[in-house]
């Protein structure tokens, strides 16, 4: 604690002693006291001497705050009073008074005491990880005091506080749940504590993002009325910043959860933006910046192209087009707009055609990028808009050849309106190019440099480009108008830079002729131009003009590097004697490493956006920084190299020049078997496909035709029936005599033909065979299930007839039997009750016992006949049973006959069908036969008599089957 005590000691207005003594006494209160009410009271207590005494209070309280926090968490009011405490101690509050004597010294000390006071708190990484596990309570005099002291923690050290909070388990997780908290309070808090907690930490921002909040996030802006929402909104922009910049693995989550589709609604500002607050245009400025993240150069390539093209497709570049040619719009938001748009679409060559369609709301339209290379060449216009077009116009000119030849041909006298109703994007840039204003000039020369970028066609066609100068002068080139103006040097009265247009033309030189002999040899054929060049970079000049030196030693070197020569008087060897003549080779050398040696050449050379914060730093490009690093090397060794060297050198360019003309030859030959090849392809693909169809019919046929023969055979056996198939004929034609390949090839073709229909023929003869055997096989087996239906239905009604005859006879005798049997009884009972009466005599007895005997006879035989006719009933029910059970599986023979008599007219019918395309196909193929013989006839060559006898044999036999058909149908 000796540092805190000396910083106390240091400050000039100190507490009184009776303020310690009572920050002492609250402490051992907090220590010793038993009863939490007096705890409290006590921490209440330091809570409000804590910012005008932060110093005593952290040095005396801050373990017993601690403690205070370990030991009563079941009381959220003193665990909210510690809380508090703590953050005052810590942080810097913004609204702290501070008095009119203070300076910065004060406040830095102040700041430092935080940090201190920070240090001491994570010192114990318990002590973070004890306010992570406070934050999930829900209470809000436990959880904002919370969030409050850990963003002060973070503010102070950060990385320190980062670390422990990774470590920790689910620290990152606890705190995202911040975003979901239904007051607002703490989910604004919360926001910020995420800013700090994400700041220049890709792990944390990983975890972060992957806890979903991009989608709260989002959601947030969107509650809060997008651009039009509060400082909630900036905040929550500031945290998007946090997790995508310089993140590729958040940027590539970002476009895959479709989340750029959601910006979309930002950018909707409407046409009447009268209203432009400064929340807003802070809003504006922050969700233009996110998208510039997302497409920054800087980025890989791969991710950018991927949200470039989303922003195309979700229709977002279309929206920031809009706003970039409505009006009324705020300067700073407009320029910043320029650069969005420019990155968007910067070497993506769907967007950047979009842009070249782009038309500005005025009468007559005007492309958008005329409009905005008007405000480019405007000196009235802001410098920093002036910057913003430039960028634009060089993101739409960046690896797109096709924007780049639009632009240069508009310099081409083919082209240019010779009404001058309309300005061309080609008369503005000359027009900037030789206007008296210094900037004009730097940026239209860089401006047209960009579109002859890596493009040597282009280079070549703007030789061709002629202005006309003056009135009854003869026109020039726009080459020589360059070296013209440069030649004239300060003798021009220019507002700006002295240098700045000379710098801007010197590059674009450069530009124009590096990698391009033919325009070398142009620029050559002035015989004014190497003595102007040797002039300037012998002189000894002033520190400002050494950068002039050197563009003009770099011209004069590409001169030499890229010289065919074609010119005997300005060959490479005669060019670098006059450098050592006039100028030495190490003076050259020197002058030339002038360039990279500026002080704002390697500020140029690591952005490609022009960001200068005034006119007099805009001296170099981007793109031009890149060239100077590539032509340094060799121009420094062309210099030195001997005669012979070039010589060899030149050998070697012819045979490489060669190879690469052989090369390329036999490129455009692999190229154009390539495409011979996809055709071909795409020929056999299409040939597969019919073959394979073609193989599907048939086998279907195939298929088909084993299935009737089955049919016919199954049939055959069931039915007993012998059926003969007719064979088919053919007689195909031949040709005879050699006769040319075409003739040949005609003939061939037409006994293919002739031999395919005769296989037709042959198989329409065997359908119309298997038709009629099909058709009396169905007669005959139609007339068989009639007769035999009829005799089991006779059979039956006779069987039936008999079992009611037997019945009534059984029924008749069993009445007779039962009579009988009365009859006998009866006759018993006579029999006995006349016995008990009268004695009877001998003779009686004998007749009553002969009439007894006889009843008893006839009954017997009563009972004998009843036996038999029981016994003939149980027969006949019997052959009953079996004439039923066959009369049930005749039932079922007739079913299957009538399955098998509708499958069959199914097969006619199939079979009908059949013959119908075969017969088609037969009159396609004698179509094509005889347009197979009108050219032969057309070649000159008569048909044989045979062929003719062969083909009217062919058509009879085709009528006749015809005929056949219809007769069947």
């Amino acid at each position: 604690m000796n540092f805190l005590r000396g910083v106390m000691g240091g400050q000039s207005a100190g507490p009184q002693h009776t303020e310690a003594e009572t920050i002492q006494k609250l402490c051992d209160r907090v220590a010793s006291s038993t009863l939490l009410d007096d705890r409290r009271n006590a921490v209440r207590a330091l809570k409000s001497l804590s910012k005008k005494y932060r110093l005593e209070v952290g040095i005396q309280a801050m373990e017993h705050l601690i403690h205070v926090l370990q030991t009563d968490r079941s009381d959220s009011e003193i665990i909210g009073y510690a809380l508090d405490t703590l953050f005052n101690i810590i942080s810097n509050d913004e609204e702290e008074e501070l008095d009119d004597g203070e300076d910065e010294n004060s406040i830095r000390q102040s700041e430092d005491l935080g940090s201190q006071f920070t240090e001491i708190f994570i010192k114990q990484q318990e002590n973070v990880t004890l306010l992570l596990s406070l934050l999930e309570d829900f209470d809000f005099h436990v959880r904002w005091p919370g969030v409050k002291l850990l963003t002060a923690l973070l503010k102070h050290l950060g990385p320190q506080v980062q670390q422990i909070i990774l470590v920790s388990p689910m620290g990152v997780s606890r705190l995202m749940d911040l975003l979901a908290d239904s007051r607002e309070v703490i989910r604004n808090d919360g926001v910020l504590l995420l800013q700090a907690l994400t700041r220049s930490n890709g792990a944390i921002q990983k975890i972060v993002a992957f806890e979903n909040a991009f989608e709260r996030l989002l959601d947030i802006i969107t509650e809060e009325g997008n651009s039009d929402g509060g400082i909630v909104v900036e905040d929550c922009l500031i945290l998007l910043q946090n997790l995508l910049k310089n993140n590729n693995s958040n940027q590539n989550f970002f476009k895959e959860g479709s989340y750029i589709q959601r910006m979309k609604p930002w950018f909707e500002v409407g046409d009447e933006n009268s209203g432009w607050s400064a929340q807003k245009v802070t809003n504006l400025h922050l969700m233009l910046q996110l998208i510039r993240v997302l497409v920054s150069p800087t980025n890989p390539p791969g991710a950018t192209s991927s949200c470039q093209k989303a922003m195309f497709q979700c229709g977002l570049l279309q929206q920031l087009c809009t706003i970039l040619m409505a009006t009324g719009i705020p300067a700073d938001i407009l320029t910043e707009t320029i650069n969005t748009v420019s990155e968007v679409i910067r070497g993506c060559q769907v967007n950047q055609d979009y842009f070249a369609s782009v038309n500005a709301p005025s009468n007559p339209p005007r492309p958008a990028i005329v409009v905005l290379l008007m405000s480019m060449v405007n000196e009235r216009q802001p410098f920093v808009l002036r910057c913003a077009v430039l960028y634009c116009f060089q993101c739409f000119l960046y690896k797109n050849q096709k924007g780049q030849g639009e632009i240069v041909s508009t310099l081409l006298p083919s082209t240019i309106d010779a009404t001058g109703h309309s300005v061309s994007a080609g008369q503005l840039l000359c027009g900037g190019l030789f206007s008296t204003d210094s900037l004009s000039n730097w940026c239209a020369a860089v401006a047209l440099a960009h579109a002859l970028q890596e493009n040597a066609t282009q280079k070549e066609q703007l030789l061709r480009v002629q202005l006309a100068t003056s009135i009854g002068n003869p026109p020039v080139s726009l080459l020589q108008q360059c070296t013209n103006i440069l030649s004239q040097g300060d003798k021009i009265d220019r507002r700006g830079s002295k240098i700045q247009t000379r710098v801007g033309l010197l590059m674009l030189l450069c530009t124009w002729l590096s990698n391009c002999p033919i325009a070398v040899t142009h620029f050559l054929h002035n015989s004014a131009n190497v003595p102007f060049l040797t002039g300037q970079i012998a002189e000894n000049l002033g520190e400002e003009e050494q950068l002039v030196q050197g563009l003009c030693a770099l011209l004069l070197g590409i001169s030499i590097y890229f010289n065919d020569n074609s010119l005997e008087n300005y060959m490479k060897e005669k060019l670098k004697q006059l450098i050592e003549k006039r100028i030495g080779k190490e003076n050259f050398i020197e002058k030339l490493g002038f360039i990279s040696k500026h002080e704002l050449y390697s500020r140029a050379s690591q952005k490609p956006q022009p960001n200068f914060p005034t006119p007099e730093y805009m001296v170099f490009d981007h793109e031009f920084t890149k060239l100077v690093k590539e032509l340094e090397g060799v121009i420094t060794k062309a210099i030195y190299k001997s005669s012979e060297e070039d010589k060899k050198e030149e050998e070697e360019k012819k045979t490489l020049e060669q190879h690469d003309s052989i090369v390329t030859h036999y490129k455009n030959v692999i190229r154009e078997q390539d495409l011979q090849l996809e055709d071909l392809k795409q020929q056999i693909s299409t040939l597969k496909c019919q073959n394979e169809q073609l193989q599907t019919a048939v086998t279907q046929q195939v298929s088909q035709i084993q299935q009737h023969k089955d049919q016919y055979n199954l049939l055959k056996v069931q039915l007993g029936k012998d059926n003969h198939h007719q064979s088919s004929h053919s007689n195909g034609a031949q040709m005879n005599g050699i006769q040319p390949e075409e003739i040949g090839r005609l003939r061939e073709e037409i006994e293919n033909l002739k031999s395919n229909q005769e296989l037709l023929r042959s198989q329409l003869a065997e359908k119309d065979s298997l038709i009629e055997k099909l058709k009396s096989s169905q007669t005959s087996s139609d007339t068989n299930e009639a007769t035999a239906s009829a005799r089991n239905s006779e059979q039956i009604a006779e069987l039936k007839q008999e079992l009611a005859t037997l019945k009534s006879q059984l029924n008749s005798k069993s009445v007779e039997i039962t009579k009988l049997q009365t009859e006998k009884q009866e006759l018993l009972q006579k029999t006995e009750a006349f016995a008990q009466s009268v004695p009877v005599s001998g003779e009686s007895e004998a007749a009553i016992a002969a009439k007894t005997t006889d009843v008893e006879g006839r009954l017997s035989a009563l009972l004998q006949e009843t036996k038999e006719l029981k016994n003939e009933i149980k027969a006949l029910s019997e052959e009953r049973t079996s004439i039923k059970e066959q009369l049930d599986s005749s039932n079922s023979t007739i079913v299957i006959l009538q399955n098998e008599k509708n499958q069959l007219e199914v097969n006619i019918k199939d079979a009908k069908k059949e013959q119908d395309d075969l017969l088609v196909l037969l009159a396609d193929q004698d179509q094509k036969i005889l347009s197979l013989k009108d050219r032969l006839k057309e070649l000159g060559h008569p048909e044989e008599e045979e062929d003719e006898s062969a083909d009217q044999d062919d058509e009879d036999d085709e009528d006749e089957d015809d005929d056949k058909s219809q007769g069947d149908n």
